[in-house]
């Protein structure tokens, strides 16, 4: 089932920036690109994240924030950031609980699959890509930007 035109999911998970991130604070703000990864350290994550965290001046001019998301933990998120020079907010949800909402949880290999969710200022997902493999990664930056500027 898809989720777009579906009022956004909300949550609250602690983040790499050391404080906890409500999805639902950005209603009325600011639209939110919200990007599912599966681990840390992998290395087409370690491609995929830097490569968004360089481009948020770019979502930040066509009125988004950009915040990445997957099961692992704040003080992975912390070191793994460290290491990329990512500095979008990085997520923690550990038990999978958003993952899940959002229908991207692979349960069986306790990992988050790869997407993206662009969510409008009003909090309804108006794109959604999710890839067929977690080592794929077909959409990047520039193609969600281009969604972005469309609204």
């Amino acid at each position: 089932m898809s989720l777009v035109g579906q009022p956004a999911p909300d949550f609250t998970l602690p983040a790499s920036t050391g404080q906890a991130v409500t999805l639902s604070s950005y209603r009325g703000h600011s639209a939110v690109v919200l990007v599912f990864y599966p681990l840390d350290f992998s290395p087409v994550c370690s491609m995929q994240l830097p490569e968004y965290s360089g481009r948020q001046d770019d979502f930040a001019e066509a009125g988004a924030a950009v915040l990445g998301i997957n099961r692992d933990s704040v003080h992975a998120h912390k070191a793994w950031a460290a290491e990329y020079g990512i500095d979008v907010p990085l997520l923690a949800d550990m038990r999978l609980d958003v993952a899940r909402l959002y229908g991207v949880a692979i349960d069986d290999r306790g990992i988050s699959g790869r997407a993206v969710f662009l969510i409008d200022k009003e909090g309804v997902i108006r794109y959604a890509h999710v890839e067929e493999k977690t080592s794929d990664y077909t959409v990047r930056p520039e193609q969600v930007l281009a969604q972005l500027r469309a609204l």
